[in-house]
């Protein structure tokens, strides 16, 4: 992959854009304030319209609504037709097969999925759409890595990918056990800042399962699934919140009371913090733990 564009230019588009740029890719960036933001950024073009030749990748980062994203794709694909490329939406959660539908070639779909701030955070996730090859699931990650991100492929569409999917399936036990009267969420967020939080740093989730031992963990399979929140509607706890203007820090009131706290500060704090302790991961506990790394395998279902 040599080159691409980037279609939309806010916080998110800067920061994919800048790393991009920063890796060497000749990268060029779509958005009506092409003018005002020519010679600015320093790798990087910016264009009012599309290119006549299409780049390898084009990825729209316009905000999450399907007709938004469609009306893109329409345009994109209206110039280029058949032409070789790779389209990619940086959804976090719109269903990739309701997007894929009506594209002249839904092969070419897949989702790059950037954490914030995207130009610091190395953990992007890449996912085929439902006609998309794993060739190009490849290619994408292939070139994120030359731009010095972590991949995480993903080869079949899935609602949230990877990360997000595990953190609404922990969010949906947790808002559970507030709304039941079990735990407070002080105690919540303790218990998974305090000891799951940095048990999965280190080991992850399902290697800590090796480590533990098998027979253990299906012994407490058995005991505690059964007895899980097993509903597919969303806990009605934060929709009420929402509902009644407690939206969170911006609103001085969620599940916490920030008032008197500054928003951004907290924010920065926040970021900072994560950034930190993801330099300590990468310089400290794996270049420790690599002699007794194992690898992996490739299991799907049941184990024969």
């Amino acid at each position: 992959m040599r080159n691409l564009l980037i279609w939309g230019y806010g916080v998110m588009g800067r920061g994919v854009a800048e790393t991009f740029a920063a890796a060497g890719f000749p990268t060029s960036v779509l958005t009506s304030r092409a003018t005002t933001l020519a010679g600015s950024r320093s790798g990087i073009e910016f264009l009012q319209r599309l290119p006549a030749t299409p780049p390898d990748l084009i990825l729209e980062l316009v905000p999450e609504d399907v007709e938004a994203k469609r009306a893109v794709f329409r345009e994109i694909e209206a110039t280029y037709g058949d032409a070789e490329f790779l389209l990619a939406t940086g959804t976090s959660g719109l269903d990739l097969n309701v997007l894929a539908e009506g594209l002249r070639r839904p092969e070419r779909l897949i989702a790059i999925h950037y954490y914030m701030p995207a130009e610091s955070i190395p953990i992007v996730e890449v996912a085929a759409g439902p006609a998309t090859p794993r060739g190009a699931v490849d290619r994408a990650a292939e070139a994120l890595q030359r731009a010095g991100k972590l991949p995480l492929k993903i080869y079949r569409p899935v609602a949230g990918f990877i990360v997000n999917r595990l953190q609404h399936a922990i969010l949906h036990e947790a808002y559970w056990m507030i709304s039941s009267g079990i735990a407070t969420a002080q105690d919540i967020d303790f218990a998974v800042a305090r000891m799951l939080g940095p048990r999965m740093c280190v080991n992850g989730l399902i290697r800590q399962k090796d480590i533990a031992g098998l027979v253990v963990n299906r012994d407490a399979q058995r005991a505690i699934v059964p007895h899980l929140f097993h509903n597919n509607a969303p806990n009605p706890l934060s929709a009420a919140l929402v509902e009644r203007g407690e939206t969170g820090i911006a609103a001085g009131k969620g599940f916490y009371d920030w008032t008197g706290l500054d928003a951004s500060e907290v924010r920065k704090v926040a970021v900072r913090e994560l950034a930190r302790l993801l330099a300590f991961l990468d310089e400290e506990t794996f270049k420790n733990t690599s002699h007794v790394q194992p690898q992996p395998r490739a299991l799907k279902g049941e184990v024969s």
